[in-house]
Formats: structure tokens, sequence, C-alpha cells
């Protein structure tokens, strides 16, 4: 399972916003970083790209994209699938986690650690105050 790392900052502010769009609430529950979730969202509109496709895509060096992607996969949020080329070599083409999946795998995320804060509340003892 993936471990989620809000930060208590993005915790807080998403608390406090009425109506938290899909970009924070994925921000908050993976920790992941906004140039992260645009590079999700594009990926969504163009599944199947490389990662010179997604640097044009975002305006973005393929590094910094490369980076980005890594997370998303350590996430759960995107999956790499390797393609060989006609005149040889190969290349690799990325696709996003289908929505569903995704809330899905949020929901799971946020779930877990609530059951980890849960945890370490049950923990606290007269020492700890």
């Amino acid at each position: 399972m993936v471990e989620a790392d809000p930060s208590p900052q993005r915790f807080r502010e998403l608390m406090l916003d009425e109506e938290p769009g899909f970009e924070d609430v994925l921000a908050c529950v993976f920790g992941i970083q906004k140039h992260e979730v645009r590079t999700f969202l594009i990926l969504q509109d163009h599944p199947g790209s490389t990662v010179a496709e997604l640097a044009d895509q975002l305006e973005r060096d393929r590094s910094n994209v490369n980076r980005s992607l890594s997370t998303l996969r350590e996430k759960g949020l995107a999956e790499r699938e390797r393609r060989l080329l006609d005149g040889g070599g190969h290349v690799y083409q990325y696709a996003p986690t289908p929505l569903p999946e995704a809330r899905e795998l949020m929901h799971d995320t946020l779930d877990e650690w609530t059951a980890y804060v849960h945890g370490r509340i049950d923990e606290f003892g007269e020492d700890d105050i």
C-alpha cells in the first residue's frame, strides 16, 4: 500500500477549504507537489505519452518530468510500458492510473494514514503531555 504523507500545513489548508478541489486533495493525500499533480492531469488527457511528449505539453525539462513520473509511479498513480521501436531501441510510454482506481487509491491511502494516526493517539500517555 502507498504511504500517505500529508504535511500538517497542507492538511490544515485542506480542512479549512469548504470545497477542496481534486488537485488539492490529490497533492495532500499523496504528499506530492503541484507540478506532479499537473503531470498526472496532463497524462490523463494524453495516455501513452513519452517523457519528451509530456515535457512539451508541460513546458518543462525532460529530467524534471522524469522525476515527476517516478514519483507518480511510486505513489501508484502512473504506469510505464516499454515499447520497441521499428528501427531498433525502445521508448517508455506512460499511462495514468484510471480515475476510478486513483480515487480508490486515495481512499485507501487516507484510510491507512487515519488508522496510523488513531494508533499514535492510542499510544499517547501521561509522559507525552
